[in-house]
């Protein structure tokens, strides 16, 4: 009884954290702007930080605009974390339910990169937001991996003691 209410638990989580992270990829970019905060924090100027210019989903990326280089690094390291932890709760529920591992981490993987992919996609619909598939392949497969290692570490950890 005791397995089923924490397999309970664990998927109330994850569909929990599913939706807020939902919540948030419905909300408008200008909704989500961290700039204006940053400009408050600290004042950068052109010159600022080390010129660096590249390309991510079809715009540059540069860092003489120093609060959307900011914010675009993290909006992006909250990819990565984010999927981290969706990638662990998922993981730790089909462990809960006793899905050995060997297939709980190929579900568990492909579950998150399901999720991230209609999460981009659903992103295309909303106002001021774009859905780029760079994004799965990148940052959030790299937060689903960091999940699937730290899953890993903590299934071995525990069958060490």
């Amino acid at each position: 009884m005791k397995k089923k209410q924490s397999a309970l638990v664990l998927a109330g989580l994850c569909i929990l954290f599913m939706a807020a992270m939902f919540l948030f990829s419905n909300q408008p970019y200008k909704e989500q702007d961290m700039r204006p905060e940053l400009e408050k924090l600290v004042h950068l100027d052109a010159n600022t930080l080390p010129k660096i210019e590249f390309y991510y989903g079809g715009a540059l990326v540069t860092s003489t605009l120093p609060y959307d280089f900011i914010e675009f690094w993290i909006r992006k390291s909250c990819h990565v974390a984010e999927y981290a932890v969706c990638t662990l709760l998922i993981l730790l529920t089909l462990r809960t339910v006793l899905v050995p591992v060997r297939f709980a981490v190929p579900a568990g993987f492909l579950a998150s990169f399901l999720y991230a992919n209609l999460d981009e996609w659903h992103q295309s619909f909303v106002s001021g937001r774009t859905g780029h598939f760079i994004d799965v392949i990148t940052f959030d497969s790299f937060g689903i991996m960091i999940g699937v290692c730290l899953f890993l570490w903590f299934t071995r950890r525990k069958k060490s003691r």
